[in-house]
């Protein structure tokens, strides 16, 4: 895509045509998102597969679904690794082909190379304050996930460390377990 010098609109935004390039809307820029290699999509699928057994009949999961949100006060449009958002939050029946319209209950971010922590708890951050209510960074490095909540400190899991949440009744996994499913090979 040629470089846009013009900050763009929402509405202008949401009207690039599709390509091979996932973009996110960030200070009126459409940003390239980084193409994920086979220990990020490894992880993606297998947090998918357990979040979508868990939600089934109460809300939705998806990956690389794009966001309408605002962030510092200007239109946002990130394109997390997964979203769950609720029936409550996004009825059953809406079903339109285009970004998410609310803020979800759940996004989660998968660090990439070349990617640092400190970058996406920075994103999760932004998340929260415009309203979602939960934000998983996952670290394949650490083999960690960590929660950022809007009213309490982050708090990171590791290992056989049980993740449960009452925002997210019923589920509940531990990093060993994803990242076993996920059959990442074990850092020497």
């Amino acid at each position: 895509m040629p470089q846009i010098q013009n900050r763009l609109t929402l509405k202008e935004f949401l009207a690039i045509p599709e390509s091979d390039v996932t973009y996110e809307l960030v200070d009126g820029e459409a940003v390239p998102k980084m193409s994920p290699k086979r220990f990020h999509s490894a992880l993606q699928r297998t947090l998918l597969m357990l979040i979508y057994e868990w939600c089934r009949g109460q809300g939705e999961v998806y990956p690389e679904w794009a966001i309408t949100l605002k962030r510092n006060g200007e239109d946002w449009v990130p394109v997390p690794d997964l979203t769950y958002v609720s029936y409550q939050r996004l009825p059953a029946d809406v079903m339109e082909d285009k970004a998410c319209s609310v803020p979800p209950e759940l996004v989660i971010e998968i660090i990439s190379p070349g990617q640092t922590f400190g970058q996406l708890a920075e994103k999760a951050t932004d998340y929260l304050e415009a309203g979602v209510l939960r934000v998983w960074v996952v670290d394949p490095q650490a083999r960690s996930i960590t929660v950022f909540y809007p009213d309490a400190p982050p708090r990171t899991y590791t290992k056989a460390t049980a993740l449960t949440d009452s925002l997210l009744e019923g589920l509940e996994l531990t990093p060993q377990q994803v990242f076993g499913e996920a059959r990442l090979p074990e850092k020497s």
